[in-house]
């Protein structure tokens, strides 16, 4: 057994002998990126485990070891991983967690005090928790992010992003039912196979996979028919996450709608600008600025290389570049406003009723205040500017019952299909 070691501070580290015996726990989220991605880790000799144990009983595990007013993605999160723990099917003494660390004033920070308060509580404290981050907050001998790692990673965002996109517009009209769940599942098996070779990474094998992804889906016969166009924004995790949305995906798809969740790139480019946005409202670090300008032209480029793919190529519906989103905001929200989904979750709500998808979900958690005052608090305004909008926010958290939520839902539903028999 690796023998614990701790850092000057008393925080329990992640060793390289760790790295060879452990299997690391990852909360789900991003079902599709996620499984993507786990190649690229078993890959560089990790052992990871993607977490989809949901349940009534996660919620309260999470209610008993933090807070009962902390941010509800927080508190199931840690009921995932306490359950994971408890269920037998791991040994506690030879699994580590790891969790998204972003450095900013949000849950994302916060998140990993938490969840090892919550071990300690629980008798875990010998489990270490792994801080995924690319601000340098915490460091593990056993754990690092090299550039070939993010670069796979980076690929992997937009892989996901390509296949959610084409999935869920695909599955509401195939002829034989299951034909996309099931070239889904080819797809993402053929990108992890090239990401253990290290390869679909290069700007070259990157458009030749999305030309041949892009042909496939394109290939499942289809029948058009008419149906009411949701799409889903929102606080990251719960606009994600089926277990925290309570499975509303599933759910929309069994009123006959055709969903529209936007993809992972456009929020990272979001965090990676909101360093550029600062630096132009603020002043500060004149290399961080660099550095993230840099980084985010890369992402652009990548960006520009997947619309033109699906412009090319498809039928397929896209909503706008990231800089393209800024515009339609102006006067509605400052750019300087970051924290949480900032301004960018009111540019997505304004970017689907662009691109046809009127009738939106905000998914907003308990304790969320930033997705309160730039979802809830915009959609009055965003109504004004765009009357043919349908927007109802749904809160999420530990006391919320589903059939509220679901009731709320199938209002606005009601609303949307009066208006789709109109058109």
């Amino acid at each position: 057994m690796a023998e614990l070691k701790y850092n000057k501070q008393g925080r329990l580290l992640f060793t390289k002998e760790m790295k060879k015996e452990y299997t690391i726990l990852v909360p789900d989220m991003l079902p599709i990126h996620f499984n993507i991605m786990r190649h690229i880790f078993v890959n560089e000799g990790y052992k990871i485990e993607l977490l989809d144990n949901a349940g009534e009983h996660i919620k309260q595990l999470g209610l008993k070891y933090t807070h009962n007013d902390i941010c509800y993605p927080a508190l199931l999160v840690t009921g995932q991983f306490l359950d994971a723990l408890t269920s037998g099917q791991y040994d506690p003494h030879k699994v580590a967690l790891i969790i998204m660390q972003t450095g900013g004033g949000c849950r994302a920070s916060n998140y990993i005090h938490i969840i090892r308060k919550a071990l300690e509580r629980a008798g875990f404290s010998y489990v270490p928790v792994i801080s995924f981050n690319l601000s340098g907050l915490e460091s593990n001998p056993g754990f690092s992010l090299t550039p070939s790692i993010i670069r796979r990673m980076l690929a992997g965002v937009i892989y996901g992003d390509l296949l959610m996109l084409m999935s869920n517009q695909t599955r509401p009209y195939e002829v034989k039912k299951g034909q996309t769940d099931r070239l889904l599942e080819i797809w993402i098996n053929h990108i992890g196979e090239q990401f253990k070779r290290k390869k679909g990474c290069s700007i070259k094998e990157m458009k030749q996979n999305f030309r041949d992804m892009i042909h496939a889906f394109a290939e499942i016969c289809r029948k058009k028919t008419k149906k009411v166009k949701v799409g889903i924004v929102g606080e990251i995790y719960v606009k994600y996450a089926s277990f925290a949305n309570n499975s509303l995906e599933k759910f929309l798809a069994e009123q006959g709608c055709e969903v529209m969740v936007p993809g992972l790139l456009g929020f990272l480019m979001f965090k990676v600008d909101a360093r550029v946005q600062d630096y132009k409202i603020y002043g500060g670090n004149f290399m961080v600025y660099m550095i993230a300008k840099k980084f985010l032209g890369y992402l652009e480029k990548i960006e520009k290389l997947f619309m033109d793919s699906i412009n090319q190529f498809s039928d397929f519906v896209q909503l706008s570049s990231y800089q393209d989103t800024k515009p339609p905001v102006k006067g509605l929200i400052g750019l300087g406003n970051r924290m949480g989904e900032g301004w960018f979750l009111p540019a997505e709500m304004i970017e689907l009723v662009i691109h046809g998808y009127e009738n939106i979900i905000c998914t907003q958690p308990f304790g969320c205040l930033p997705t309160h005052i730039c979802g809830k608090g915009m959609v009055h305004k965003i109504k004004s500017m765009y009357p043919h909008s349908n927007i109802v926010p749904i809160d999420y958290d530990p006391g919320a019952t589903r059939v509220n939520q679901e009731n709320r839902i199938k209002l606005m539903l009601s609303v949307a299909r009066e208006n789709l028999c109109e058109v």
